[in-house]
């Protein structure tokens, strides 16, 4: 916190970094320090017969944490196996995948508030969690130290939402399993997208999925007569698969761009095939952004946070 606390008093620019995983930054770089959180450990600061509180610093690497509560026979963040970056990121971005975001468990977020120079506990309604979001994102008013989050004590996973991850489970929706089968096939059906870091696989170079999933009202959902598949969002809202908006645009697996290209595994990540730039993949992700607007009038947006770029 000194660190952030003199570069205010100088009017120097700080941009915090844990594992960097959902970041893009300009070909530029970025014009100030850059302040790499390396802070490690959790810990059990509440229990009680059907869950411990779990306090985790925000430098802990997020999967080793998701492997302990599995080991630890802890359920509810079981389905976010293999989600590269920091446990601290996770509340930014509200990071969700199979059918769990960690809005569902977290309970507390420890951050410095920058502007009141102190260290506040903020709840979750505090947080502002919504879809791929929260209060930190596009901010650098908070420095999320810390985490809280209350994972049920059970042997058996959270009750399996999402329809892929169930019939690769061969359960239904709503059935729980062993938290280690559902932690080992959510980890299997990631790497077969290429969301599973892998150094020698290049269609892992990516900051996973570039867009998040178009939410629309009934009221347009009606007025598309898209034949896609949907799901239920919040407030009768329609959720909307990006990856199929893509690929029915006519941007399948591999399309290419300038050193970059769409994965050849999952057509929602963009990759870097070892000489790409921050402007191609930006140039590639506007080109399939316009292509997806023009063919079905549905706007995407990028999920991951853009430093020192525009999308």
């Amino acid at each position: 916190m000194e660190t952030v606390r003199k570069a205010a008093s100088d009017g120097r620019p700080v941009l915090i970094l844990a594992g960097g995983s959902n970041v893009v930054i300009g070909d530029d770089g970025f014009p100030g320090e850059v302040l790499l959180l390396r802070t490690r450990g959790s810990r059990v600061v509440a229990s009680d017969a059907g869950s411990v509180v779990l306090r985790v610093a925000a430098g802990e690497l997020w999967d080793d944490l998701v492997e302990h509560a599995v080991t630890q026979g802890w359920s509810g963040i079981e389905c976010l196996s293999g989600i590269p970056g920091s446990a601290g990121a996770t509340p930014i971005q509200n990071v969700g995948a199979y059918g769990q975001e960690v809005a569902h468990t977290i309970v507390a977020v420890h951050a410095y508030d920058r502007e009141g120079d102190t260290i506040r506990a903020m709840s979750p309604a505090e947080c502002e969690f919504a879809y791929r979001s929260s209060v930190f994102k596009h901010s650098d008013r908070y420095l999320v130290l810390e985490v809280d989050f209350r994972l049920a004590v059970s042997p058996g996973s959270a009750p399996i939402r999402y329809a892929e991850l169930a019939r690769s489970l061969g359960a239904e929706p709503g059935d729980r399993v062993p938290l280690q089968q559902a932690r080992d096939t959510v980890l299997k059906l990631r790497a077969g997208k290429g969301m599973v870091l892998d150094p020698d696989d290049r269609d892992t170079w990516s900051v996973g999925s570039f867009f998040t999933n178009p939410v629309v009202s009934t009221e347009v959902w009606q007025g598309l007569s898209l034949d896609a598949p949907h799901w239920p969002g919040e407030d009768g809202s329609v959720k909307i698969p990006a990856a199929w908006l893509i690929e029915h645009a006519g941007f399948g697996r591999g399309y290419p761009g300038a050193g970059v290209s769409i994965s050849t595994k999952h057509t929602l990540a963009l990759t870097n095939r070892g000489e790409g730039s921050t402007t191609a993949l930006l140039d590639l992700a506007r080109t399939i952004r316009d292509g997806v607007r023009a063919r079905f009038g549905v706007e995407l947006h990028p999920e991951p946070v853009l430093v020192g770029c525009e999308f």
